[in-house]
């Protein structure tokens, strides 16, 4: 198993869960290499929230593999130990301290076990401060790091989000449908950030959006009733029958 695992950052073989009797996984196999974004597609109930909880350690799966770097088991970590292995998970909805500083949401996120009070009484040093000025750089938001969080636009707490799993230095992400109610604008703008981001970590994009997705121009996995049901590029998996019956042709 190992054999096959060495080399990637995430890898899951055979994982099955089942819900009273619905089979929300079922002998699920994916490999995501370092450095690799991959993008998840696929119709609802497909598996794949519950993909990124069994990931995250929010679900057990009742059988399979499920490895972090080659050898890391990550069916025996709770969601805290996963986090702090390196693997960061942004939801479909922006969950930031609008009543807090752009900045200082990014303050509060850096990596470390300091609770809320003792981040923001701490003071940072010169390379932290380094540290999320590079961060607002890479999200966009270097003209906004004086304001509220509560008064960005709707893609830029997509952006503020992203930003606070960056400064827990992941080294995978998983992001869920990250332009869902943004603006076209924002949407393309979002897929260069995330392959600036992928430059230098791994990440598992779940979305909706073809065109996005097209944007990303990246290796596509479609998932169907728990398990993959094509892989490849994203004018492969569109070609592939089983796909446009499944998804595309809805």
């Amino acid at each position: 198993m190992e054999d096959h695992a060495s080399g990637s950052v995430l890898y899951l073989d055979g994982v099955s869960v089942t819900f009273d009797g619905f089979k929300a996984l079922n002998a699920l196999s994916l490999v995501i290499a370092p450095d690799e974004m991959r993008a998840i597609i696929g119709p609802n109930g497909a598996g794949k929230t519950t993909m990124m909880d069994v990931i995250t350690g929010k679900t057990r799966p009742d059988e399979g593999d499920v490895l972090f770097e080659g050898h890391i088991d990550l069916t025996r970590r709770d969601e805290t130990d996963i986090a702090m292995l390196g693997i960061g998970r942004k939801f479909q909805k922006p969950t930031v301290f609008e009543n807090h500083l752009v900045r200082d949401n990014l303050e509060l996120a850096l990596k470390g076990d300091r609770g809320v009070f003792a981040t923001l009484a701490h003071g940072l040093g010169p390379d932290e401060h380094e540290r999320i000025d590079g961060i607002l750089e890479t999200i966009r938001l270097a003209d906004k790091a004086d304001d509220l969080a509560a008064n960005l636009a709707h893609g830029q707490k997509q952006w503020l989000e992203i930003g606070m799993l960056l400064a827990q230095d992941p080294k995978l992400l998983l992001v869920d449908e990250p332009v869902a109610g943004m603006t076209d604008s924002e949407t393309v703008e979002t897929a260069r950030l995330l392959r600036e981001i992928a430059e230098t970590r791994s990440v598992v994009v779940v979305e909706h959006d073809v065109a996005f997705v097209r944007d990303l121009g990246v290796k596509v996995t479609v998932l169907h009733e728990g398990s993959v049901l094509s892989e490849g590029s994203l004018d492969h998996v569109s070609a592939d029958q089983r796909v446009i019956d499944v998804y595309l042709g809805r």
